[in-house]
């Protein structure tokens, strides 16, 4: 633990010993996953894939929807069809809404635990509603209630991840990077590329060493409210990161999530003295436009107290203009490739915030009322009424 400025028993003694090691050994899941062997999942995937009606749904709930939002750019792109990112929780809600009878339809399932009660509810709800339809399960449990129907299933494949991605501690860290990876790769939106994803291990050590000296000064300026920021496919992770902030600190530290764009349209009005602003940017020069005008704007402004920009490429002039830059590669990794480190660096300024507030990460709600896989929902049939 000596990478985040502590050593093993201070960890321990600070209630994070399971959140802590989940951050740091990502870059070895990470090559757990692509090591992998995809053969049978691509031989599921033929034929859905050749049907040029076939809609594409990726779903889960809280952190594991937001890997279906960082993938749904990239797969538009890489697919050129329709893919949806479509939470449980909303799908499960109205069926009707979401899902269309005569669509074949891929549904691609995200649980860590596969014991959300939405999860199964919403593979049941497509099985039972969408005439043509094939399930890919992703998820880290091998004991879970997902896995389990998904193995059941005859048009249906589960994709397991290594256990050590099978968080136990309260926030989802390997789970969210690991599932968002092995969906990339299953999907064709990366590259099988074991040279690449050993790149992103190294860009996300800089989380933890060459900027920790930063991190840990933000943290002592004592940040009551973060915003983070981004594009496309960054900004399923700017979500994620605002959640990651709000969980660990048990809400003390109020977070939101936006698009550079979208940020001026109203949500800026929660800036003030005691505001952290985190921009992750995009590897594309187009996007970036967008981003470097905002940055530029809020550091103009100043009212936020900080305003944070991380990239893989060469950062800005500020000295609040940071580079995870693991090696020099004639291509930037793209940013679907770039949400791993930076979902690294968000996890490493969360965790370590919680623990400035004397905040038990692997155990952060103090009421109990939160729980780490989610209790208390009842799933009603499709179309019952009270």
């Amino acid at each position: 633990m000596a990478n985040l400025g502590f050593n093993e028993e201070q960890i321990d003694a600070a209630g994070a010993h399971w959140t802590a090691r989940e951050i740091l050994q990502q870059p070895q899941v990470w090559d757990e996953i692509v090591a992998a062997d995809d053969s049978a999942v691509a031989r599921f995937l033929r034929p859905p894939l050749a049907r040029a009606d076939l809609r594409i749904v990726l779903t889960g709930a809280g952190t594991s929807a937001f890997v279906g939002q960082c993938l749904a750019p990239a797969l538009t792109r890489r697919l050129g069809r329709r893919v949806e990112a479509i939470a449980t929780t909303d799908l499960v809600a109205g069926p009707s809404a979401w899902l269309e009878t005569q669509a074949p339809t891929l549904l691609v399932s995200f649980a860590r635990s596969g014991n959300s009660p939405e999860s199964l509810a919403a593979l049941e709800i497509a099985e039972s509603q969408v005439r043509s339809c094939w399930h890919l399960v992703v998820t880290c449990n091998e004991q879970g209630a997902l896995h389990r129907r998904g193995r059941e299933l005859p048009n249906a494949h589960v994709i397991l991840l290594p256990e050590a991605s099978h968080d136990r501690g309260f926030a989802m860290t390997s789970s969210f990077t690991g599932m968002t990876l092995a969906g990339a790769l299953a999907l064709g939106a990366l590259a099988p590329d074991a040279g690449e994803v050993a790149l992103l291990g190294r860009m996300a050590s800089r989380a933890w060493n060459s900027h920790l000296s930063l991190v840990r000064e933000l943290v002592r300026d004592g940040f009551e409210r973060a915003v983070f920021l981004g594009s496309n496919e960054l900004k399923g992770l700017a979500r994620e990161a605002a959640l990651k902030m709000l969980e660990l600190t048990d809400g003390r530290v109020v977070a939101i999530a936006d698009s550079p764009l979208g940020f001026r349209h109203g949500p800026k009005t929660i800036l003030n003295a005691a505001t952290l602003v985190v921009v992750f940017r995009s590897g594309d020069p187009y996007t970036r436009q967008y981003e470097d005008d905002l940055v530029g704007e809020l550091r103009r402004d100043a009212v936020a107290r900080r305003v944070l920009t991380l990239s893989a490429g060469a950062g800005g002039p500020h000295a609040d203009d940071l580079t995870l830059r693991g090696a020099e590669r004639s291509a930037q990794p793209p940013d679907l490739a770039l949400a791993l480190p930076y979902a690294v660096f968000a996890q490493v300024l969360a965790l370590l915030r919680s623990l400035s507030l004397g905040i038990r990460a692997d155990t952060p709600s103090a009421s109990g009322t939160v729980s780490r896989v989610v209790q208390g929902v009842t799933i009603y049939p499709p179309g019952a009424r009270p």
